[in-house]
């Protein structure tokens, strides 16, 4: 029997990225739809090698151009250096890999894109492509997650795909003229992604869930193991941008509940303001440590799509920082505001200059925010559920 090929960031060593990957495969498991993750080990490096090219061809300036720098550093330092910081990273690594060795399902390995394409017919009943940032210009440019590779007569399916910025260069408005028609079933996380698309091809497109929230905060209990995370109350940190104010809003935060700060440090490269803000800061966290963290603070404070979307799944007292300014022409912020604004969530993102006590006072009515998840929830889990079995451009 045919299966369906899952299209992830599952090899992104990512809490986000690899609970997102994980769940759209519970997902589809749910739907009793037979499926696998397709292993692209053998065309990663080339993968890669396009997207940097784009980088470095595209001459962007940006906040987002310097985090992709901080990766490669991080690459380069994970590699060559021996200090503690660079062993505590190859341990948090280690968790990740035994997390996708444990959880993702992966199919054979392809050598390439192109033996990919030539195997789809005979092997898929559809390709889904998962959520996530896989629309970024730079994933665009490598030609992958466009699902240019799948033939007319397999289902093309994009479940819930991010740009993760809000306006495009004209070189990937181009190519998205081009690769979204082909598209048979296409939804979006954002509100932002859906106009782009309307405005680009004509197509006018729904916003659907993250994976993640697919899944209710009991399921994701269902596949959590007894760990060593704190029992004791905690503020729980993870920010993966650098910005030494919102590391200062903790300090203030903890002075005032006297709670311990826990946080996950160094998250994509090394950040000089994530040294000494935190009482613990544990590496030994794979991604299900990750969910079970959040589920048990009594505050959260974090710049993460995902960990905001555990923070709700879980009822919890979070603050939310943006990680870009809005000004910055490419940023990423506009995943935040559509999750928002669909479960009319206000006041949860802040500067880090605010006063503590005045957002400890702060209050979400999580029944209502709980009523309009699971509305959301369901309208997601139709629409997955008619694209998955109607092989037409009709959606």
């Amino acid at each position: 029997m045919k299966k369906t090929a899952i299209v992830s960031c599952y090899f992104i060593h990512n809490y986000g990225s690899m609970l997102q990957a994980y769940a759209t495969q519970k997902v589809l498991d749910k739907l009793n739809v037979e499926n696998e993750t397709v292993n692209v080990t053998g065309f990663l490096k080339d993968l890669r090698r396009s997207q940097y090219l784009y980088i470095l061809k595209s001459g962007i300036t940006s906040d987002i151009f310097r985090t992709r720098l901080g990766k490669a550093k991080n690459l380069l330092e994970k590699r060559f250096l021996s200090n503690e910081y660079t062993k505590s990273i190859k341990y948090r690594d280690l968790k990740f890999d035994e997390f996708k060795q444990k959880y993702i399902r992966l199919s054979e390995e392809y050598s390439s894109i192109d033996s990919l394409s030539k195997k789809c017919e005979e092997k898929y009943e559809a390709v889904l492509i998962g959520s996530d940032q896989l629309w970024l210009p730079a994933n665009i440019a490598a030609n992958y997650y466009t699902l240019n590779f799948v033939p007319e007569s397999v289902n093309s399916i994009a479940y819930a795909t991010s740009f993760g910025v809000s306006s495009l260069p004209r070189d990937t408005a181009e190519m998205v003229r081009k690769f979204i028609p082909r598209i048979k079933h296409v939804s979006v996380r954002e509100q932002s992604g859906q106009a782009l698309i309307e405005q680009i091809t004509g197509r006018k497109v729904p916003v659907v869930c993250d994976p993640t929230l697919l899944l209710t905060g009991d399921e994701w209990l269902e596949v959590q193991e007894q760990s060593s995370v704190e029992r004791e109350p905690y503020i729980f940190c993870y920010f993966i941008g650098k910005t030494t104010v919102h590391r200062e809003f903790v300090k203030r935060l903890r002075m005032e509940t006297k709670l311990k700060v826990v946080a996950l440090t160094h998250v994509d490269h090394y950040v000089k303001c994530d040294e000494g803000y935190a009482d613990v800061t544990p590496y030994n966290v794979g991604p299900m440590d990750f969910v079970r963290l959040i589920k048990n603070a009594t505050h959260i404070c974090t710049d993460s799509f995902h960990c905001s979307v555990f923070s709700i799944l879980y009822s919890k007292n979070f603050y939310v920082f943006r990680r870009y300014t809005q000004l910055t022409k490419q940023s990423t912020n506009s995943r935040l505001d559509t999750l928002f604004d669909l479960l009319n969530i206000k006041g949860r993102i802040l500067n880090g200059d605010e006063d503590v006590n005045a957002c400890l006072c702060m209050y979400i009515d999580y029944e209502k925010v709980h009523g309009l998840l699971d509305a959301l929830r369901e309208y997601s889990y139709s629409y997955l559920k008619k694209a998955l079995w109607n092989n037409s451009n009709l959606m």
